[in-house]
């Protein structure tokens, strides 16, 4: 027999055929019971009818085709989900798709994963067909996996790291519009209270890098990864520094570039297309990273630093600002999820990993910050823009992409708020001979 509708008491026993009978083939329902454990959170359906968990759940998944129960099977985790959930095989009920952070919550607290036994898992096989362990060619959406990258170079190679960020970045820049909002800040903003606006909390934001930099007229700032020049386009109306910001991004470039120009900045501010590496060799009086270092790779650290170091005036200062993992031991590189549909190539580490680094390449340290709380509520931000915004941004790039963001951006929010991830600002200054630096006895800047 089936799993349809069952009580959900009874869905935790196992069916048995009668002795001699031809066993008929598994349901959906059948496959969720062999790989779970315990009263589910959720109401799951199938495409073939079956159902299984309490009918009256908040949240509901639909597997609504054979496809996407074979995504399921053939990349077991977050990628057959997202495989699935993307492509639309999988849906989701009981939140909007540009916010699914409850379900990500429910099924994270709730849902309890079981490996199925040898026994288990053969006869599901047989009675679904072996063909079920054939995957389904991926949803367009979806980044090659790590070893093809090799077509277009080794790892953070410049080829390899251009394109990767134009996989990520160059989505759309009318969509990042509606759901980064008027600043066309993708980075973690700072709040004075969670009652603060976006916009208020990105200023407040540029306004504390401004401090620790000790930014004043006349000073030359260098932004790498600059994004859509939200920092060089505040540093310069708000404190008269001459900015330069420079980004991987040719769309990225092109938008900051024309905001430069409406906002009457050219005077002051400049963005250009171009890899870090190949920044000016110039002594700025001071430099910010924000947001580049999570795509450089850990074992460019020491180059990567370095290479900030050698821009920077004795007595300046540099202001890094990047997500970490919360220990220093973790992985250094991203889930499937993450790698093959968000930020390809992408590699975090810890915190003292990172200010070892900058310490290592000739920096000295005077600061560092978590603002992992900080970046939780501008994700939350960020996913109600995008379900203000949902017809529109759907119009702009299509249902999987719209989908992959919300699904991104609140599970996200999730590993900021379980302290999973962490967002770090480290302050470090050039000394020159016998340790000057210029840097005050107590920091010149509120945070």
């Amino acid at each position: 027999m089936s799993l349809i509708d069952r009580e959900q008491g009874a869905a935790d026993v196992p069916s048995v055929p009668p002795a001699g009978s031809r066993r008929a083939t598994p349901t959906v329902a059948d496959v969720v019971r062999a790989v779970t454990a315990g009263a589910l959170p959720v109401r799951i359906t199938g495409y073939d009818g079956s159902a299984v968990g309490p009918a009256d759940a908040g949240i509901t998944l639909a597997v609504r085709s054979e496809r996407g129960l074979s995504y399921l099977l053939t990349a077991p985790g977050d990628l057959g989900m997202a495989r699935a959930y993307v492509s639309g095989d999988l849906e989701l009920g009981g939140v909007h798709p540009g916010d699914p952070y409850e379900a990500l919550r429910v099924l994270k607290d709730e849902l309890k994963l079981r490996p199925p036994s040898l026994a288990e898992g053969l006869a599901l096989v047989r009675g679904l067909g072996w063909e079920r362990l054939m995957p389904p060619p991926p949803p367009p959406q979806e980044a090659a996996p790590r070893w093809k990258r090799m077509v277009n170079g080794l790892r953070h190679s410049r080829t390899r790291d251009s394109t990767a960020i134009s996989h990520h970045y160059d989505v759309s820049n009318a969509f990042y519009e509606l759901v980064l909002g008027p600043s066309m800040t993708y980075t973690c903003a700072v709040f004075r209270s969670p009652d603060d606006t976006l916009e208020q909390a990105q200023a407040a934001k540029y306004d504390l890098v401004a401090g620790k930099l000790g930014l004043k007229p006349g000073m030359r700032l260098l932004d790498v990864g600059c994004g859509w020049g939200g920092m060089v386009r505040h540093a310069a109306r708000e404190y008269g520094v001459k900015a330069l910001g420079v980004t991987l991004s040719r769309a990225q470039a092109q938008w900051a570039q024309a905001a430069i120009e409406r906002e009457g900045l050219s005077e002051l501010a400049e963005v250009r297309h171009l890899d870090y590496r190949d920044a000016p060799r110039e002594q700025f009086d001071v430099i910010s990273s924000i947001g580049l270092t999570e795509h450089i790779g850990v074992r460019n650290y020491p180059a990567y630093f370095r290479a900030l170091g050698g821009r920077l005036r004795v007595g300046g200062r540099l202001l890094n600002h990047c997500i970490t993992r919360a220990d220093n031991r973790a992985p250094h590189r991203s889930g499937a999820f993450i790698d093959r549909y968000v930020f390809p190539d992408g590699e975090l580490a810890g915190p003292g990993r990172l200010i070892s680094e900058i310490h290592d390449a000739g920096l000295e340290v005077h600061h560092e910050e978590n603002l992992r709380q900080h970046y939780a509520l501008t994700l939350a931000g960020w996913c109600r823009n995008l379900v203000a915004h949902w017809d529109e941004c759907v119009a702009e790039v299509g249902q999987g992409t719209a989908r992959v963001w919300g699904l991104y951006m609140a599970g996200s929010r999730l590993a900021f708020e379980r302290n999973e991830i962490q967002l770090h600002q480290v302050l470090a200054t050039r000394n020159g001979p016998r340790g000057v630096n210029g840097y005050p006895l107590r920091p010149d800047w509120s945070a």
